[in-house]
């Protein structure tokens, strides 16, 4: 089943987009909230309208899992194409008005405030569902806020006090603006204990079962991603062992099989449902492909330096092809085709990279989690795998799909010659909010 996309456009007045005065301008086609929000079925509607928010090109359309990889691309892929947006974030010479931060901030809190508009209009949705909305609800907000924290606030530091500051946390409808619209930034700390919260009330709240919507296992696996990122690995052992040990997914056999699919596969736990009839396109695609699967003209080169990590055996390696003069990962080749943003094979390998990290053997010994994912790549299982093989393992796995910044930020490496707490791995908070609302700090250097 896919997503309706109908409702997005209707529910422009619902957005905070940014402070500025033509917030105020209601556009013909719109509707009142207090029409929108005034009945089950309309608070249902507003609801996939988040999930469209979520699918926007600033969230997990794509452009912030291209741009985690070009900000960490490290000699790994190479940016050619002629956009100036993506080439200042991949040479780490963003300015202020760089659109691609400025289109994630407004399509993040866009999304947010649909979010809080369901959450504030729970009583008129039917008893039986209200905890299903609710749930749904907080865990699209989780998920923005998540992609907030990483880029615009310094990374987490196990043990730290995290007094960086992170983004805004706006929890109430935003339907006007007055001075209760110029808010400040949250420490790091405040964002992801929000950001817990949500994930935590959503998982007992939502079902098992969920179609391609969130269940609570994608609540789960959510949390163990988060979790990960914080370093706290007993937490995303557990939430990781929790999806695993459903029974609700398992590994496709054949790692291709997992790309370009018109539906979810059996691994996929969450993925951005993306047709020929939604205006809504993979940003993925549009820049990591080529004219002939429906791309660009191959914006994103894969390098040698990259390819050199696999064994020639590997499958994952074999999915990589040539095209329209260089390197190209299949991952992402065909138009029109859901966009995979959590996989079974990550919680594998969160759990195995916990376990490891902390000595134990929580749902499968260590090796067992490592060769789910390393034999289907054709590869020979191995044993006494050690945290480093696992970190290489995940880096071939999950290469491509937005990971890359956030696992140097989390493991303090380096991206082009910067250390991972480097002002020029962070986005800038846009010119155009700096300007609006003088209570926003500005990142260093911008």
């Amino acid at each position: 089943m896919k997503i309706n996309k109908l409702w997005l456009t209707a529910l422009l007045a619902l957005g905070l987009a940014a402070c500025n005065k033509e917030l105020n301008l209601e556009p013909a086609q719109n509707i009142s909230e207090e029409l929108a929000l005034s009945t089950d079925a309309n608070v249902k509607s507003v609801l996939l309208a988040a999930y469209d928010g979520l699918a926007l090109d600033g969230l997990f359309g794509g452009n912030t899992m291209r741009d985690a990889e070009l900000l960490g691309a490290d000699g790994e892929i190479l940016w050619v194409g002629t956009y100036e947006a993506p080439r200042a974030v991949f040479n780490h010479q963003q300015i202020a008005n760089n659109s691609e931060a400025e289109n994630m901030w407004v399509d993040a809190y866009y999304t947010i405030n649909i979010c809080n508009n369901v959450l504030g209009a729970l009583d008129v949705v039917n008893e039986a569902d209200r905890a299903q909305v609710e749930g749904e609800a907080r865990w699209i907000r989780a998920m923005a806020y998540f992609q907030l924290v990483r880029f615009y606030g310094q990374a987490y530091q196990p043990g730290g006090n995290n007094s960086q500051p992170g983004v805004p946390i706006v929890l109430t409808p935003t339907r006007k603006i007055d001075e209760g619209s110029f808010v400040t930034r949250n420490t790091v700390e405040e964002c992801y204990a929000q950001i817990l919260d949500d994930l935590a009330k959503a998982k007992t709240l939502l079902p098992e079962e969920n179609g391609v919507q969130a269940s609570q296992y994608v609540a789960a696996a959510t949390m163990a991603r988060v979790y990960l990122q914080m370093g706290r690995y007993t937490e995303a052992r557990d939430e990781a062992n929790t999806v695993i040990e459903s029974g609700f997914y398992s590994l496709v056999s054949d790692f291709a099989a997992e790309w370009n699919n018109d539906d979810n596969s059996s691994e996929d736990i969450y993925a951005v449902q993306i047709s020929s009839q939604d205006f809504i396109e993979a940003t993925m695609v549009t820049f990591y492909s080529i004219p002939a699967f429906g791309g660009r003209d191959g914006d994103i080169e894969i390098m040698q330096k990259h390819l050199d990590l696999y064994d020639p055996g590997d499958a994952r390696l074999a999915l990589h092809y040539s095209g329209a003069g260089a390197n190209r990962t299949g991952k992402w080749r065909d138009q029109y085709r859901n966009q995979p943003v959590i996989r079974l094979a990550e919680m594998y390998l969160i759990r195995a990279e916990c376990n490891a990290r902390l000595g134990t053997s929580v749902g499968a010994p260590v090796d067992d989690d490592y060769n789910a994912t390393h034999t289907r790549a054709g590869l020979t299982a191995k044993s006494g795998v050690t945290l480093d093989d696992i970190l290489l393992e995940r880096r071939l796995e999950l290469a491509h799909e937005g990971h890359r910044i956030h696992d140097i930020k989390r493991l303090k490496g380096t991206a082009d010659g910067l250390n991972w707490d480097d002002d020029k791995l962070l986005y800038p908070i846009p010119a155009r909010e700096i300007e609006a609302n003088k209570g926003l700090e500005q990142n260093p250097g911008y």
